[in-house]
């Protein structure tokens, strides 16, 4: 039996008849932070679903300390696993600084309501993610980078030991996706909080990552250190990119650099092409998440 808590068995994903994940066995090592990368298309995001209870399996299960989500509470789930989906909707009007203080929900009691500890988990989520100023302001109102920042910071100030990220650095900028990509990777050094994050740059999976998980066509094409796993090789089965892996100035990760522009005609263009426009063609992220149910605020709300 593992002792990792967090894993999915023999999972399959469906969008009504629509096969997205096929037989997957996934183990998210605890501690640590796990990066799912894979073109568009791939079931990456329908992964962390799953893993989220967002989305029940077609067969297998996913289970936290071996039991089955299926048979755990909604209200206990939330107390053990926060998670950030890909299209979050904000309750119109709603304020900053409220929806902020909805990540506390699972941690209340009907005898013991708002506390001292809320306030504070709160508090230094808002400060942690820049949003402090934002508080009294309307989620409707705030530009889209700004809103990505409020969300996780409800998801932090749900203060699980668990935390799934579907593409935190949406609608942020550089320099944001880096602050918001060391605030996720302090909670995990400082705190021991276990991380799954689904994320489009590889080379930001690459420096961020404990654990990377590369999928293609719904399944797991290669998992480990980013150092084993991102090859030029690897880039080329999984994207059919052409490119050169060098160790980045800064941190001496994987740094992919892509190789010229796509020609017609050139050598091994058909076979890059194929993958590409197969990867388009296929059941996954943008098309199959926006075909399943709404994402709501939190991952699983009493």
């Amino acid at each position: 039996m593992t002792d990792n808590r967090l894993t999915a068995r023999g999972l399959t994903l469906a969008y009504e008849d629509r096969i997205v994940v096929d037989g997957l066995d996934l183990e998210i090592p605890d501690g640590q932070v796990t990066v799912i990368v894979g073109p568009n298309a791939c079931g990456k995001s329908t992964v962390l679903r799953a893993l989220g209870r967002l989305l029940k399996p077609r067969r297998g299960a996913v289970l936290l300390d071996g039991t089955e989500l299926s048979r755990i509470p909604s209200k206990k789930i939330a107390q053990a696993v926060g998670l950030l989906p890909q299209t979050p909707v904000a309750p119109e009007g709603i304020t900053v600084a409220d929806l902020v203080s909805r990540g506390r929900q699972p941690h209340q009691r009907w005898w013991r309501q708002w506390s001292g500890d809320d306030e504070k988990a709160v508090t230094e989520a808002m400060e942690r993610t820049g949003t402090s100023g934002l508080a009294d302001r309307l989620v409707d109102e705030l530009s889209g980078g700004q809103r990505q920042r409020v969300w996780i910071a409800m998801a932090l100030a749900q203060d699980t030991d668990l935390l799934l990220l579907d593409e935190p650095t949406t609608y942020l900028d550089i320099a944001h996706q880096v602050e918001v990509l060391n605030v996720v990777r302090q909670l995990n050094r400082e705190r021991g909080r276990t991380v799954v994050a689904v994320l489009h740059d590889l080379n930001q999976a690459a420096r961020y990552a404990d654990h990377l998980v590369a999928m293609k066509a719904g399944r797991i094409v290669a998992q480990g250190s980013p150092g084993d796993v991102v090859t030029a090789d690897l880039v080329r089965e999984v994207f059919g990119l052409a490119s050169v892996v060098v160790p980045d100035p800064v941190t001496g990760d994987p740094l992919v650099v892509p190789g010229a522009p796509w020609q017609p005609g050139g050598e091994g263009d058909e076979a890059g092409l194929a993958d590409r426009q197969g990867d388009e063609a296929g059941p996954g992220d943008s098309q199959g998440d926006e075909a399943g149910p709404a994402d709501e605020l939190t991952t699983a709300r009493p």
